[in-house]
């Protein structure tokens, strides 16, 4: 009998499937995977629980010099300021000596707050169904499997509200071209995620792919449609233009909060030195 593939991101009995896997690495990419796995062994040893690489890499979606090396690295303690240069000082490395990627980013994070009560529907959503396993072992067996409900919508980007003014000051520092590039893919890839998951429990799914998550909000939001669809192909494809950032920080994201705070609620707060 064949198994049945998954709809919309989702296994025969409606929870999210995880999505990525090493076999899916693109045959450009497999080097930059497997240089970032010794990285991370030599540099953490003991230290390191397991690491984790999410993104179009293990989608198996990335494109040659455009896209970036996003990794995930839990400790068996919290980090510290050391472990976040080091890390720092790894991503430059991989970025430098490989030019099919666009950028490394490595997020640090602890065994404990990965398993915590306050992290399930968040951080620990995100490892079970978003991050493919590198090194290590896997903390999905230790996580519950996941529905596209309102619940995982409110902890997952239900603090927008939050963000948008150290968006503002980002943006009011950045006086070049090169320096507002990044922002408008960054804030244009979570502004869509964001739109995505205010439509998630209805649409009934999961997606990575920004195209598709701009669609699905345009069902519901009609009048926002175009503008997700914009910010969709600038999370793709970004420019340094100080409009959309304006138009970011002083329309799309203010009225997102507020109708995800309508539709969902707000995020349970974390203790500061996380958010």
């Amino acid at each position: 009998m064949t198994e049945a593939l998954p709809s919309r991101g989702l296994d025969a009995q409606g929870y999210i499937a995880r999505e990525g896997s090493l076999a899916r690495v693109p045959a450009a990419f497999e080097p930059v995977v497997a240089a970032a796995r010794d990285g991370l062994r030599d540099l953490f040893a003991a230290q390191l629980h397991s690491a984790y690489v999410y993104g179009s890499i293990p989608r198996g979606t990335a494109r040659v010099g455009r896209s970036d090396l996003d990794l995930l690295v839990v400790l068996r303690a919290e980090p510290s300021a050391r472990d976040r240069a080091a890390a720092g000082a790894l991503d430059e490395t991989l970025d430098s000596e490989f030019p099919q990627i666009d950028g490394c980013g490595t997020l640090l994070v602890d065994h404990p707050r990965v398993l915590s009560d306050l992290e399930t529907h968040d951080l620990g959503w995100f490892v079970a169904c978003l991050c493919t396993p590198l090194l290590g072992e896997d903390l999905a067996e230790h996580l519950p499997r996941y529905r596209p409900d309102s619940l995982l919508a409110r902890e997952t980007n239900g603090d927008l509200a939050l963000l948008l003014p150290r968006w503002r000051e980002r943006v009011a520092t950045a006086d070049s071209e090169g320096a507002r590039r990044p922002l408008v893919r960054f804030m244009s890839r979570r502004l869509v995620r964001t739109a995505f998951t205010l439509v998630m429990p209805r649409w009934n799914g999961w997606t990575s792919d920004l195209h598709e998550m701009a669609e699905a909000f345009g069902v519901y939001y009609p009048r926002r449609a175009e503008q997700l669809r914009a910010a969709a192909v600038l999370g793709y494809e970004p420019r340094g233009d100080r409009d959309v950032l304006a138009s970011y920080v002083d329309d799309l994201g203010p009225w997102l909060a507020r109708e995800y705070a309508r539709v969902h609620g707000v995020k349970a707060p974390r203790p500061a030195e996380q958010t």
